[in-house]
């Protein structure tokens, strides 16, 4: 579906007929990447049995990418902001393929619990604190 999509006129380093790749224009790390499937669909809950089908190995392709592009990525975080309270602030899914490496930030203890502070602390320990 050609549609108005702020990415469409992004530079794309990859892409097959379900999703395309570009690099995100605020990077959370360098090489924060961006899946973006080439229908126009707001939800990550759109997305149709075929398109479910090709995500992760397009995923897993771009993470080999990043590996191979920067030995010193030990982890990622993967993320979806799906609808305006989860923070979603363009209307076209996009899947944020976000590399890490060791002392990025002081504490990555909660991972994407981070996004609600309060619960980033989770551990059977932290909860007795």
């Amino acid at each position: 579906m050609v549609s108005e999509s702020i990415f469409y006129s992004f530079k794309k380093f990859y892409e097959n007929e379900f999703f395309f790749a570009l690099r995100d224009g605020y990077p959370v790390t360098p090489l924060h990447t961006l899946i973006v499937p080439q229908r126009h669909i707001i939800s990550y809950f759109e997305l149709n049995p075929v398109e479910h089908q090709n995500l992760f190995p397009f995923l897993e392709r771009q993470k080999n990418k990043i590996l191979s592009e920067d030995p010193s990525v030990t982890a990622f975080n993967i993320g979806i902001n799906d609808g305006p309270d989860a923070g979603r602030s363009v209307h076209h899914l996009h899947i944020h393929l976000i590399p890490r490496r060791p002392g990025d930030i002081e504490n990555p203890q909660g991972g994407v619990r981070g996004v609600i502070p309060s619960k980033q602390k989770y551990t059977k320990k932290d909860l007795k604190k």
